[in-house]
């Protein structure tokens, strides 16, 4: 027992002593996040401006009904900014103890991507028309992946605490904290310590997305036959629809 006893003490004793280079390393591994993340912003301002230097030399060169149908548009696809009431709903991580014998950190009360997955997907279900997650407008196509210990959307991280604003329904929050994901993030909270608020919110304005990448494109009029097709073939070809896709935290 006496030979146990001292195995142990030795072994926690190395592990305590291991855990100051961890700490450096992971606080070195979050300023290099930080920076390359405000450069990221920087850029991204960048963009913004050459955007809207693009949006209006294309509104100059198109008619009113045109540029009132590509305003619609681009509110539904997610591109435009847009203003209205709904929800705010907020989750963040719970407490991290150390385990005081292998001096691991438990990421029980940690928020992952499924979570945030599963809140937007329950917000599109319940009638929002338009979502954004810390300052991070979702669209479509938009995804919500797990890189380590950070949550990426759309490539872009985000931390805790999670600021999920929604434009929908009145009753938008009220029929959040009573669905299916309520009930998930209250127990977490119970459980895990993890933060979660549902709220009404009014006057929300959420920016537009960045630019979208084309997947796939369809001619919105078929092409006229060509010379080698019989000349029986009239009228317009059918197009193909695609195949839907799964993707999470869009549409």
């Amino acid at each position: 027992l006496a030979l146990i006893g001292f195995l142990l003490v030795v072994a926690y004793r190395q592990t305590v002593a291991a855990e100051p280079a961890r700490t450096q390393a992971r606080d070195t591994l979050i300023a290099q996040v930080q920076n390359r993340r405000t450069e990221t912003e920087r850029l991204q301002r960048q963009a913004d401006k050459l955007a809207d230097e693009v949006a209006a030399l294309r509104d100059s060169e198109l008619g009113d009904a045109a540029v009132r149908r590509l305003r619609e548009l681009e509110a539904v696809t997610g591109m435009a900014r847009v203003r209205g009431s709904g929800a705010r709903i907020t989750v963040g991580d719970g407490p991290a103890p150390v385990d005081p014998v292998t001096g691991e950190r438990s990421n029980d009360g940690r928020v992952k991507d499924i979570d945030l997955q599963l809140a937007t997907n329950a917000l599109w279900q319940h009638g929002a028309e338009a979502i954004m997650i810390n300052g991070q407008r979702l669209t479509a196509t938009s995804r919500i992946r797990q890189a380590g210990e950070a949550i990426l959307v759309d490539i872009r991280p985000v931390a805790s605490p999670y600021e999920i604003v929604a434009i929908g329904p009145e009753e938008l929050a009220e029929d959040f904290r009573k669905g299916v994901a309520g009930e998930f993030f209250t127990l977490l909270s119970n459980r895990f310590g993890i933060s979660f608020e549902a709220v009404d919110a009014d006057d929300l304005t959420l920016e537009a997305a960045t630019e979208l990448k084309l997947r796939s494109a369809q001619p919105s009029i078929a092409p006229e036959p060509s010379g080698s097709v019989s000349s029986s073939v009239s009228g317009s070809v059918p197009a193909r629809t695609p195949e839907s896709q799964v993707t999470e935290g869009g549409r």
